[in-house]
């Protein structure tokens, strides 16, 4: 079963599924390898102009597989993959949709960050918990930072807590909020009035949304990646994935 599908809702609409149900669509290198083909292959139609990216069973992506995580030789792989993730999600010339529903958690909430626009559905939770595993939420914060306020982007990273899809509406983090039902039917209204624009227009006006930041997305993901795997590779990291993985609280040393 691949772990990410792709379908062409019309020629000017790709909807990318992440398609790891029994996971709650955690990532791993897998999954990351193959939503970065699926978004370049998009990318490569020349009618396609929306990318709608959804997540398949009870979440849309909840981050990191911790699982696989915990295995010291693949953090710097990880790392890296959920790097180019964010940079291609956000660099593709396609007008993009996150729909997201149940939970879109650390790495799950950057990727819907990484997105141009964002339905959620109600009672949806959203966050970054990354602290509570001794890790930095470096590469989302990314995204974070250009979407919600400094004070708002330290309460979410620091205090760690999942707020809910209204408190995400709220602070500007989501566009939307709807019933789950609802959920495909408000991306499809977005798209299109999307599609009532000129696609050259569209293009450069992202280029240009990209261009008005003082640094690029690729100079914060650098950045944020240094922070990142320092983190990774401490004795914190391992002490708060394995207590995740065994469902219990971590001990920290002060």
């Amino acid at each position: 079963m691949p772990v990410v599908l792709i379908e062409r809702q019309t020629p000017q609409i790709a909807i990318v599924t992440l398609n790891r149900p029994e996971r709650r669509n955690a990532l791993t290198i897998e999954l990351l390898n193959e939503l970065t083909a699926a978004i370049k292959v998009a990318s490569d139609e020349p009618h396609e102009r929306v990318l709608i990216l959804r997540g398949a069973g009870v979440a849309f992506c909840t981050g990191l597989d911790l699982k696989e995580a915990a295995d010291p030789k693949k953090a710097q792989i990880t790392a890296d993959l959920v790097a180019k993730t964010l940079i291609t999600l956000s660099q593709t010339r396609l007008i993009t949709i996150a729909v997201v529903h149940g939970a879109a958690v650390a790495g799950g909430a950057g990727i819907m960050s990484a997105c141009d626009f964002v339905v959620a559905a109600e009672r949806t939770k959203i966050g970054y918990p990354e602290v509570r595993r001794g890790l930095v939420a470096g590469l989302v914060m990314t995204f974070l930072r250009r979407q919600v306020g400094e004070r708002i982007m330290r309460e979410l990273v620091l205090g760690s807590e999942l707020i809910d899809a209204k408190r995400a509406l709220e602070i500007g983090l989501v566009n939307r909020v709807v019933a789950k039902d609802d959920l495909m039917s408000e991306a499809q209204k977005f798209a299109d009035s999307v599609l009532q624009g000129a696609p050259n227009a569209l293009t450069q006006t992202k280029k240009l949304i990209e261009e008005l930041w003082s640094s690029s997305v690729k100079e914060d993901v650098d950045l944020a990646l240094k922070h990142h795997m320092q983190a990774r590779e401490s004795a914190e990291a391992r002490e708060g994935i394995a207590a995740f993985n065994e469902k219990r609280p971590p001990k920290w040393i002060n």
